[in-house]
C-alpha cells in the first residue's frame, strides 16, 4: 500500500516536471513568435519611414532652384562635350579639304570667314573684314563660268550683266584686232608703259601704238594701265604726266589704272617702301589722271590692296581686283575682276589676261 503510494506520487511529480517543460517549451515558442512579429513590424515601420523621406527628397528635388554655380557647372560640362563634337568636325571637315586638293589659303578661307586672308612673305596674314570700307553687293554664284573658261556675271534670269575684256603689253606681240573684235572682247586694257624697278627710268610699251590704234580702229574701248616702281608722290606725278602724253588724242573711255605690285626682283627700288609711302604715291597718280579728266582706278591683288596700301585713303578710287581662282575672294568693292592669265582670244598668239567688268565705262564718258 505505502509503494502504490509512492509510486503514485513520483508520477504526480513526473507529469508536473513535464507540464512545466512543455509550459517552457510553449513559452519560448510563443516568445519568439512575439519577437519575429514585432521585428517584421519595426522593418515595415522602417520601410515606411524610408519610402517618405524619399517622396520627401523628391519633392525637394522638383522644387530645387538652381545656383550661378549649378549652371556654370552645367555649362563648362556641356562645353566640353560640345566642344569635343566640335574639334571632331572639324578634324572631318580639314580632313575632306585636304583630300579633295584644297589649298591652305582656301582652307584658311573656309574655316575664317570673318578674315580676310593673305599669305605672303612666307606666312598667313589675316585681316578682319572692316565696317569701314564699302562691300561690293555682288552674288559670288552669279560670277558663272562658261564651257570656254570666260566668267560672266548673271542676275537670277541668268541674263548677263558683265562685258568682256582684255589686258595686254608687247608680251602678247602683234595681236589681230579684227579677229579680238570678233570674239566678243568689248574693251581692252592697253598697257602705256612702266618704269624700271632698278633704274627707275620711264619707258613706253613697244607695241603701245599698235595696240591702242588697233583696238579703236575695231570698235574696242580703251582703258590704260601703267606699271609703277615709284618711291615718292613726285615719281608717281612724273609716270601720270607721262601717260597723259601718251594717250593725248586717243579717245580713251575706260580707266586710266596705276598697276600696283610686288615687284619680282626683291632688289627693286621700291622693296623698303612703307604702306603709307606707297598709298600716298598712289593718290598722287590717281588725283593727276582725275584732274585730266579721265578716270582713274587702281589694279592690284590681295597683297597689293590688304598689305601694300591703305585701303580707307582709297575709298573714292575704283578697283581691278587680280585674283586667279573662283569664287572670287574680295569683300571690298570692285569694278572689274581679272580672274585669269591663260586666256585665249582670236587674234592673239598665245595666253592673255582675261578680264569680266560690272560697270560699263563705255556709256559713262
Amino acid at each position: 500500500m505505502v509503494n502504490r503510494t509512492r509510486r503514485n506520487r513520483r508520477r504526480q511529480q513526473v507529469n508536473l516536471i513535464t507540464n512545466i517543460i512543455f509550459c517552457l517549451i510553449t513559452l519560448t515558442a510563443l516568445t519568439g513568435c512575439i519577437i519575429l512579429v514585432l521585428q517584421n513590424y519595426g522593418l515595415k515601420n522602417k520601410s515606411q519611414e524610408a519610402m517618405a523621406r524619399l517622396e520627401e527628397y523628391e519633392a525637394r528635388e522638383e522644387e530645387y532652384i538652381y545656383t550661378q554655380e549649378d549652371l556654370e557647372n552645367y555649362a563648362k560640362e556641356a562645353a566640353a562635350v560640345e566642344g569635343e563634337v566640335q574639334k571632331e568636325m572639324l578634324l572631318n571637315e580639314l580632313k575632306q579639304k585636304m583630300s579633295s586638293g584644297e589649298s591652305t589659303s582656301e582652307m584658311l578661307r573656309t574655316f575664317f570667314p570673318e578674315d580676310v586672308v593673305v599669305y605672303s612673305d612666307g606666312k598667313y596674314h589675316f585681316f578682319p573684314i572692316s565696317d569701314k570700307l564699302k562691300k561690293h553687293n555682288y552674288v559670288y554664284d552669279n560670277f558663272v563660268v562658261q564651257e570656254n573658261d570666260e566668267v560672266v556675271y548673271v542676275d537670277d534670269t541668268q541674263v548677263i550683266h558683265s562685258s568682256k575684256g582684255i589686258d595686254v603689253s608687247r608680251y602678247q606681240g602683234e595681236i589681230d584686232w579684227a579677229k579680238t573684235a570678233s570674239d566678243g572682247v568689248t574693251y581692252a586694257f592697253i598697257r602705256a608703259g612702266y618704269r624700271g624697278s632698278s633704274e627707275g627710268k620711264l619707258v613706253e610699251d613697244e607695241y603701245f601704238k599698235d595696240n591702242i590704234e588697233g583696238a579703236l580702229e575695231n570698235g574696242i574701248d580703251v582703258g590704260i594701265y601703267f606699271y609703277t616702281q615709284a618711291v615718292s608722290e613726285e615719281e608717281a606725278i612724273e609716270e601720270a604726266e607721262f601717260v597723259l602724253d601718251l594717250i593725248e588724242g586717243y579717245d580713251v573711255t575706260y580707266p586710266v589704272v596705276f598697276d600696283i605690285e610686288e615687284s619680282e626682283n626683291k632688289q627693286a627700288r621700291t622693296a623698303e617702301m612703307t604702306k603709307e609711302e606707297n598709298t600716298k604715291a598712289t593718290i598722287a597718280f590717281l588725283e593727276t589722271i582725275k584732274q585730266a579728266g579721265y578716270t582713274p582706278m587702281i589694279y592690284g591683288n590681295l597683297k597689293t590692296f590688304m598689305i601694300m596700301l591703305d585701303m580707307e585713303q582709297l575709298e573714292d578710287y575704283d578697283k581691278w581686283f587680280a585674283y586667279y581662282n573662283t569664287p572670287v575672294y574680295f569683300p571690298y568693292e570692285f569694278s572689274i575682276w581679272q580672274y585669269t592669265s591663260e586666256g585665249s582670244i582670236s587674234g592673239i598668239k598665245g595666253n592673255v589676261d582675261m578680264n569680266v567688268c560690272m560697270k560699263d565705262y563705255g556709256q559713262e564718258q
